[in-house]
């Protein structure tokens, strides 16, 4: 197979954690006999820096000609200003608007030798295999009017929350069908005491579950959702909400996971690359991390394993993003660890680790 990537390493530890998924690619296209074209792009700060812009027309161009895209971070301190026009996290959000991913998911699986490594009890993250399915291009992430106005001499800021039927609809639709090829339960979560949109997204999930009489359906308030998770987190399978509150959620269970350096996401819509699949963006759920930004400590895990996920779903290597994901595990259970874990590794060390794995896997070139 020969498929086209494009990376955009973007900002803090962006740059070290792309580098490590760049090699896992290039160290899969060599076992199983593929060829990845990959080229780096310019995306957040370095991109505004540099082009006056958080996402180029050639970043723009070359996300929407490739079949996947891997992403880094994007964001730092030194383009924190609230009042400045441009900022780092309008590339990400541009992209995703332009490429029409509405649909964020983000797996959930605690190691069984890092249990130890979360602040929870092991008992209740022993059965954790949750999905997150968080709506990516609506809610009050986009909603119009934004603004700054004054009033009555004091100022005032808006920002608007806004979804519409059919929005709800289409990544209620998706988490359904992940649902039924899992634990065939979906988690609605919303503010629907409160938020006008919520009621909407409640009436518009709860008919639609009827198309879907095999997956069971709960509802539960935003609030009631944070608490659960880290009290009965393995009682969930699918959990489906809204932009802002899948945001801050899916942070969140990053403890789960012991940090959230391990977790990985993949960003899907209607954009169809060459081979048919979705042309997915890919990226670990972590920020920049700029405190830790250039000493090469940085997990790439989540990076490594978003990498997996692109494989998979938008080049249809099954194969491939299972020797993947069986590499980490199998580094992650000898003991192998970053320092966000404990251990002493560098970001290099351990992607070389999980390289040695992938190089003694038997292959099965497709």
């Amino acid at each position: 197979m020969k498929a086209t990537i494009t990376l955009l390493p973007g900002d803090g530890i962006g740059p070290e954690v792309i580098a490590a998924g760049r090699s896992v690619l290039q160290s899969i296209a060599q076992r199983f006999g593929h060829t990845f074209v990959m080229q780096e792009y310019l995306i957040g700060g370095c991109a505004i820096d540099a082009r006056g812009t958080a996402l180029p027309e050639d970043t723009l161009a070359a996300c929407q000609g490739a079949d996947a895209i891997l992403l880094g971070a994007v964001g730092g301190p030194q383009w924190d200003d609230p009042a400045a026009a441009i900022r780092p996290e309008q590339g990400l959000l541009g992209l995703r608007k332009q490429l029409g991913l509405y649909a964020n998911l983000r797996p959930v699986k605690p190691h069984p030798a890092l249990l130890d490594a979360s602040p929870l009890r092991s008992e209740l993250l022993a059965q954790v295999d949750l999905l997150v399915v968080r709506e990516l291009t609506g809610g009050i992430y986009f909603g119009q009017p934004r603004q700054r106005i004054s009033l009555n001499g004091e100022e005032k800021a808006i920002d608007t929350m806004t979804y519409s039927k059919g929005e709800v609809r289409r990544v209620a639709h998706l988490a359904f069908q992940l649902a039924l090829q899992r634990g065939s339960k979906v988690t609605s979560v919303d503010k629907a005491n409160v938020l006008e949109c919520s009621r909407l997204w409640r009436q518009t999930v709860t008919k639609l579950a009827q198309e879907y009489p095999d997956v069971a359906l709960e509802h539960l308030l935003v609030d009631a959702a944070a608490m659960h998770l880290l009290t009965r987190p393995a009682t969930f399978d699918v959990i489906l909400t809204a932009n802002l509150f899948g945001d801050i959620l899916t942070d969140e269970a990053s403890v789960l996971s012991g940090s959230m350096g391990n977790l990985a996401s993949a960003s899907l819509g209607e954009s169809i690359n060459d081979l048919g699949l979705p042309r997915g963006l890919y990226e670990p759920i972590h920020g920049s991390a700029p405190d830790i930004a250039g000493k090469g400590i940085a997990n790439p895990i989540g990076t490594i394993l978003s990498a997996a996920m692109l494989l998979r779903l938008s080049l249809g290597l099954e194969s491939e993003a299972l020797a993947v994901e069986k590499a980490v595990h199998a580094a992650i259970s000898s003991g192998l660890r970053t320092p966000d874990l404990g251990g002493e590794l560098s970001t290099g060390s351990m992607t070389a680790k999980i390289i040695e794995t992938l190089d003694v896997s038997p292959a099965v070139v497709s």
